[in-house]
């Protein structure tokens, strides 16, 4: 398998209202990489580390994808009843068996590698792998545009950790991007850890 590295968000102030622009809402979990090859399932964090063996439901959820060879972008959570994610419950460890896996991204697909493709067509992409939507794996939903603000004011009312808005038409890029953008909600426990 090819070799993968993360985009990661820069650090914004104020949520863009631009028609470019997807918004979403960002749970508070373990940034990771999916990796299916065959039967095999990887999950690797930013720090290169597999953690196929912590979380087993993901791993079970990714191999009942039909496509057998894909690479996602995107972030363990355990979710609470509210559908709010839940760090410490995460970090605990005591609920690994609960801990999902929200896909916001897809990088590579059977023998294509997307991250040429804009995001709003990987997106598409993504959608479309996994419409079947196995337990354990979901696609983390956004919105275009001028809804960013009041998504972003929403997100901070339900006490969630803030947003990513991310260019449309934009590849994916290794590494810190200025096409990624997350602004977070001051009073979450989150602004406490590292971006």
């Amino acid at each position: 398998m090819r070799s993968f590295e993360f985009c990661l968000p820069s650090r914004g102030v104020a949520v863009s209202s631009g028609p470019d622009w997807l918004h979403e809402v960002k749970y508070d979990g373990y940034r990771l990489r999916l990796e299916r090859e065959g039967h095999r399932v990887r999950l690797i964090t930013r720090g290169g580390y597999n953690w196929a063996s912590r979380y087993p439901w993901i791993v079970e959820a990714a191999r009942k994808v039909r496509q057998k060879h894909f690479v996602l972008d995107g972030e363990a959570v355990v979710l609470g009843v509210d559908g709010i994610s839940d760090f410490n419950a995460l970090h605990s460890r005591k609920r690994d068996h609960e801990v999902q896996f929200c896909a916001f991204d897809i990088l590579a697909e059977g023998g294509d590698d997307h991250r040429r493709l804009s995001l709003s067509m990987r997106k598409t992409n993504l959608e479309r792998l996994l419409a079947r939507r196995p337990e354990g794996v979901f696609v983390n939903p956004f919105e275009r545009g001028q809804l960013g603000p009041d998504l972003f004011r929403a997100a901070c009312n339900m006490g969630l950790e803030g947003l990513v808005s991310k260019r449309r038409d934009q590849p994916d890029q290794a590494g810190r991007s200025k096409h990624w953008v997350k602004v977070k909600n001051r009073s979450h426990p989150a602004m406490e850890r590292e971006l």
